[in-house]
């Protein structure tokens, strides 16, 4: 145990209650417990014990562990410094890995086009289908045939086209110039009066 020095420095303080030893004398070794008492002159129970039985016993102050010692703190910003140099190379290859698989989707989609596309132009290499294509399309007959062509509109289209509108329908509005040239009328209508 430390001793407390006074504020003055001149020597240990004393605690109210604990009686006063004299102070060992400073030689810069540390003294056993039992030496003091036997020099003070205290008659406690080491000084009754033989001599070959009292060992001198060293009391030191055992240092406080720390937290972290210095090599796990060496360690530890070597292992940060590792953690934030490889954050950008694996950021970057991440980046890359989803670029890739991107591109091999969009070559992927781009094979698919071309396979259909070859399909269908191994099938304008058919006359037969050529020959359908331009019949259907353009409506073209062979000579001596006679032409068909059915008109179709929307359904109920020209069983409508005479009917006035149902209730609960809007009449489409009227274009401008009709709004304007009823204004104008009116117009000249009030005048005339």
């Amino acid at each position: 145990m430390t001793q407390r020095l006074t504020p003055g420095g001149q020597g240990p303080a004393r605690r109210p209650g604990q009686r006063s030893r004299a102070a060992p004398p400073r030689t810069g070794r540390p003294v056993a417990r039992g030496a003091e008492a036997k020099d003070s002159g205290d008659t406690g129970r080491s000084a009754n014990r033989p001599a070959a039985r009292r060992a001198p016993v060293r009391r030191t102050n055992a240092p406080q562990p720390r937290r972290f010692t210095g090599r796990a703190t060496v360690l530890l910003v070597v292992l940060i410094a590792l953690a934030l140099g490889y954050t950008y190379p694996v950021r970057v290859y991440l980046t890359q890995q989803s670029d890739i698989a991107r591109m091999e989707q969009a070559q992927a989609d781009q094979r698919q086009r071309i396979s259909d596309l070859s399909e269908q132009a191994a099938l304008w290499r058919d006359p037969k289908y050529i020959e359908i294509q331009a019949r259907k399309r353009f409506y073209m007959v062979k000579p001596g045939e006679v032409p068909l062509v059915v008109l179709t509109g929307a359904p109920g289209a020209a069983n409508e086209s005479g009917a006035p509108p149902q209730e609960g329908e809007s009449q489409p509005a009227n274009p401008w110039y009709d709004t304007l040239w009823s204004s104008i009328q009116a117009a000249d209508s009030t005048e005339s009066d």
